[in-house]
């Protein structure tokens, strides 16, 4: 069984290439699902109908004791961009909790 995921738009209806583009991400952490049961990945448009977007991207781990591990905001004015970086700090926070289990 694998990760799961729920996805929020905060701000914007969303659309299908972010959808996309989460699902894409969501495979890098497959390697993980033994410490991850869930995530949650809100994206939120600071500045709607703005020249100028710029979205919040929050993604939450939670573990198979449905424990909640906030991962590091990741911002910017691409939306596809803020949640490669969100998967980026939860993989590197996975990676690093992995290492300090087996004692590295």
């Amino acid at each position: 069984m694998g990760i799961g995921m729920q996805i929020v738009y905060l701000g914007f209806a969303g659309s299908a290439p972010l959808e996309a583009e989460a699902g894409v991400q969501l495979v890098r952490l497959a390697r993980f699902g033994a410490r991850v049961a869930n995530c949650h990945l809100a994206i939120e448009a600071l500045r709607p109908g703005s020249a100028r977007p710029l979205y919040d991207v929050r993604l939450d781990l939670v573990t198979p004791a449905h424990e909640l591990r906030p991962v590091a905001h990741c911002a910017g004015d691409d939306a596809a961009a803020a949640i490669r970086c969100a998967f980026d700090e939860a993989e590197k926070a996975l990676e690093t909790a992995a290492a300090i289990e087996r004692g590295h």
